[in-house]
C-alpha cells in the first residue's frame, strides 16, 4: 500500500484516486461567517453545503473562520485542522458505496482566547456569525427560560474579559459600532426547536444583565432546521480513512449521504446564495420543524422500545423486521402525518419514506440503545404533543397510547440485552412505577403533565398494556397494524 497522503493545500492534486477534491482554489476564499463550534455535524453540514457552493462557482467571499469557547477541545481540534491547512475529509456513508470527498470551506481558526474570538467577529468582512454550541451551550434552565443564575453568564454580566459565546458576540457587537461597523446576523445550527429563539434569547438575557439592550436592535436571529447523522469520530474512523482512502486526516467526519437544512431567510447584511446548493430559504421554519419531530423523532420513539423488548441491537436490523417497519409506517401515518398543516411542496408521507430508508443505512451504524436512552425527555418532545394534539379533536389514540405503553414495558425490564441499561435521568423512578400498575406509571407528573387526567388516554394506555402483557410487543404492534 502506498503511503497515506496527509491532507494540505499542497497535496490536493496529489490525492489517491477515487477521493474527490475542491472545484475551486482555496486561495480564493475570502472569510464571510466567523463558526463557533467546529465540530464533526458542524463540518458534515455548514462546511459540505458551503463546499458545493464555492464548487458551483458562488461568491468566495463567504468562507468561514473557525473560533472556540472551550479549551482544551476546541485547542485539539484547531491544532488538528491547522496542520492540514484546515481541510477536512468528508466520508459518507451511503450503503452503495462510501465515497470521500477532501472539502476546503475555511480560510482559518481564531486562537482559543475571548480576544481572539471577538476581533474575528468583529471583522467588517464578517456578515454572519453561527454556531454549534449544543443546547446545553445556550444557558437554559429545565423550562427553557434563560438561566441567569450560571456561574459563566454571572461572569460575564459584570466582568470585562467573557467566557461565554455570548459575551464574547456581544463585545464583537460592541467593538463593530464603535468602528461604526453592520451588526452580523447570529445564526443557530443547532438541532434544537427554535434554535434561533434560543440564541436570541441567551444573547439578549446577559445585554439586559450589562445594560447593553441596544447592541441587539439591528440583530437577526434566524431559526433553522438542520439534519444529517454524523456519529463520532473515533480511531477505527481515522484507520479507515487511512486504509480505504489513502487519507492520513488526523479528524475526518464520517456522516450519511442525506443533509437537510431549512432556513428563515432574515439576513439583513446579507448571506450566501446557499439556496443554489439545495438549503431551504422559507419565511416560517416552524412547520418544518414539527414535520422532524412528529415524523423522523417520533418514528425514532417507535421503533425504540419494541425493538429493545425484540432484541435488535442496531436499528438497520429493527427496520429490517417487517413488524417494527409496518408499525412505525403505521403510527405515523395514521397518528402523527394527520397533526401537520400542509406544507407547500412538501410530502409528508414521502418524508417518511425518507427516514426509514435512512434508518435502514447500516453503515450509519446507529443502535437501538442509542434511540432508548432519555425517553422520560424525549417522549414530552416527540410523542405526548401529538398525543394531545389527537385528543383535542377527538382522534383516535390507540397507537400513541401503545408506543407510551412499549416504553413502560421497556422501562420495567430495567434493560434488556439489546440496550442493557435504561440511561435515563429519571431511570429508578421510572423502573419501579413501570413494574406497578399502569396508572402509576401515567402518575409521573414531570413526565405527563396534565395527561395524567385525561381519562380516554389513560383507557387507551391499559389497553395497550394489557395488550403487551397477553401478547407479547409483537403480537401488539400487529394487532395495530392489522386492525385498520
Amino acid at each position: 500500500m502506498d503511503q497515506p497522503v496527509k491532507p494540505s493545500v499542497a497535496t490536493l492534486d496529489a490525492l489517491p484516486e477515487g477521493v474527490e477534491k475542491p472545484d475551486y482554489d482555496p486561495a480564493t476564499l475570502s472569510p464571510g461567517i466567523v463558526h463557533i463550534g467546529i465540530g464533526n455535524f458542524h463540518r458534515a453540514h455548514m462546511g459540505v453545503y458551503l463546499d458545493r457552493l464555492f464548487g458551483r462557482g458562488g461568491p468566495t467571499d463567504w468562507a468561514i473562520v473557525g473560533a472556540g469557547v472551550r479549551p482544551p477541545g476546541d485547542v485539539g481540534m484547531r491544532d488538528r485542522l491547522a496542520a492540514q491547512d484546515w481541510l477536512t475529509t468528508v466520508v459518507e456513508l451511503d450503503p452503495a458505496g462510501l465515497s470521500a470527498r477532501v472539502t476546503a470551506p475555511m480560510t482559518g481558526f481564531a486562537e482559543i482566547t475571548p480576544e481572539a474570538t471577538i476581533a474575528a467577529m468583529a471583522d467588517p468582512r464578517i456578515r454572519i456569525v453561527s454556531l454549534t454550541v449544543t443546547e446545553g451551550g445556550y444557558y437554559t434552565r429545565a423550562d427553557g427560560s434563560f438561566d441567569a443564575e450560571h456561574p459563566d453568564i454571572r461572569a460575564d454580566a459584570t466582568g470585562d474579559t467573557p467566557r461565554t459565546a455570548f459575551g464574547m458576540i456581544l463585545a464583537a457587537l460592541r467593538r463593530r459600532r464603535e468602528a461604526g461597523t453592520e451588526p452580523f446576523t447570529i445564526m443557530s445550527c443547532d438541532n434544537l426547536p427554535g434554535n434561533g429563539h434560543a440564541a436570541h434569547a441567551a444573547c439578549g438575557g446577559l445585554a439586559e444583565m450589562r445594560g447593553e439592550t441596544d447592541l441587539l436592535d439591528s440583530v437577526a436571529f434566524p431559526n433553522g432546521m438542520v439534519d444529517c447523522i454524523t456519529p463520532a469520530t473515533t480511531d477505527k474512523v481515522r484507520d479507515m480513512v487511512r486504509t480505504r482512502f489513502g487519507l492520513d486526516d488526523a479528524a475526518p467526519v464520517i456522516c450519511e449521504p442525506f443533509r437537510q437544512w431549512v432556513l428563515e431567510d432574515n439576513f439583513p447584511t446579507g448571506r450566501p446564495p446557499l439556496e443554489e446548493v439545495g438549503v431551504e430559504f422559507v419565511a416560517d421554519v416552524v412547520p418544518y420543524e414539527l414535520m422532524k419531530l412528529r415524523v423522523l423523532n417520533a418514528a425514532h420513539a417507535a421503533i425504540a422500545y419494541p425493538s429493545a423488548l425484540l432484541g435488535h441491537v442496531a436499528v438497520h436490523e429493527a427496520v429490517a423486521d417487517p413488524d417494527v417497519a409496518e408499525w412505525v409506517r403505521a403510527v405515523i401515518a395514521r397518528e402523527a402525518i394527520p397533526t401537520l398543516a400542509p406544507i407547500e411542496g412538501v410530502d409528508f408521507h414521502a418524508y417518511l419514506d425518507t427516514c426509514m430508508e435512512r434508518f435502514a443505512n447500516a453503515e450509519v451504524g446507529d443502535t437501538v440503545a442509542r434511540l432508548c436512552l432519555d425517553g422520560s425527555n424525549r417522549q414530552p418532545k416527540f410523542v405526548l404533543p401529538t398525543l394531545r394534539d389527537r385528543l383535542k379533536d377527538g382522534e383516535t389514540i390507540e397507537g400513541l397510547a401503545l408506543e407510551v405503553a412499549l416504553w413502560r414495558a421497556y422501562a420495567a425490564t430495567g434493560g434488556t440485552e439489546a440496550a442493557p441499561v435504561i440511561e435515563d435521568e429519571r431511570a429508578d423512578r421510572l423502573h419501579a412505577a413501570a413494574q406497578e400498575a399502569p396508572s402509576t406509571f401515567l402518575a409521573l407528573e414531570d413526565v405527563f403533565g396534565d395527561l395524567r387526567q385525561e381519562a380516554r388516554f389513560a383507557e387507551a394506555f391499559e389497553a395497550a398494556c394489557t395488550a403487551i402483557e397477553a401478547n407479547g410487543p409483537r403480537g401488539a404492534i400487529r394487532d395495530y397494524v392489522a386492525a385498520a
